[in-house]
């Protein structure tokens, strides 16, 4: 690799959760969520330390059980309206570490493909960017196709325009809460005003397929992780059968 610069993965997860509540906590396959975000953290190349951001005693526990540092998040950025930037730059500080690279884990996200996290932090160091992000399509969830509705039912279309197929669309991504790679300087560089502004001027995205990534915020979402996490297990132990 190029040179070599520190990396700290701070992995964030609050303890109370509207969809889907104490997600962060909850068995997923035998384990609780945040233990899978945290074996994807261990796995990295490139991460040199691990901290959980937590205001949760289950979630905390679960990360200090796997030998993981914790930093006790405060209720007033542990709230609805708390920013991810505002517990990450704390996380990072109640640490003392002084890395130039963080990068960023939800806890409610336990599948991604095991070279992500490296790919964002490599991406950052070799165009030196301000933050690098993983993005997925957004499928049929397009823009050109959602529509308001007004009260009488009347629709609207939200983008007008004279696309008829799906491939006529122009291709758009979404972030899907993979990872987040992000420079010290910009982390540290808050505008309250600009939500993303964290994330600095140059900000550069690395692709994911359908599916590689589950962001859990529901019942659904969590179904669905369980299903893709419980195949990963199993599927070795049918490979060494037929073979």
């Amino acid at each position: 690799m190029m040179n070599r610069e520190r990396v700290i993965a701070v992995i964030i997860g609050r303890a109370g959760s509207k969809g889907l509540p104490g997600k962060n906590a909850l068995p997923l396959c035998g384990r609780p969520m945040i233990c899978h975000t945290i074996d994807a953290a261990r796995a990295s190349h490139t991460v040199d330390r691990v901290i959980v951001s937590t205001d949760g005693q289950e979630i905390a526990s679960a990360a200090r059980e796997m030998n993981i540092e914790v930093v006790d998040r405060p209720a007033s950025l542990a709230d609805d309206r708390a920013t991810v930037d505002s517990a990450v730059r704390h996380a990072v500080c109640e640490a003392e570490d002084t890395a130039s690279i963080i990068v960023i884990l939800y806890a409610n996200v336990p599948v991604r493909p095991d070279d992500l996290i490296d790919r964002a932090v490599t991406t950052l160091m070799q165009t030196n960017a301000d933050s690098v992000q993983s993005y997925c399509d957004v499928g049929k969830h397009h823009p050109h196709w959602m529509v308001k509705l007004e009260e009488d039912g009347r629709v609207v279309p939200h983008h007008p325009n004279a696309s008829y197929r799906r491939q006529d669309l122009p291709p758009l991504r979404i972030p899907d809460g993979g990872v987040i790679a992000v420079r010290r300087e910009s982390l540290f560089v808050p505008n309250t005003g600009h939500p993303h502004a964290f994330l600095g001027e140059d900000r550069r995205g690395i692709e994911t397929r359908p599916g590689e990534v589950v962001d859990v915020d529901d019942a659904q979402d969590f179904t669905f992780a369980e299903l893709i996490l419980s195949r990963r297990v199993t599927k070795p132990d049918r490979e060494r059968v037929v073979s």
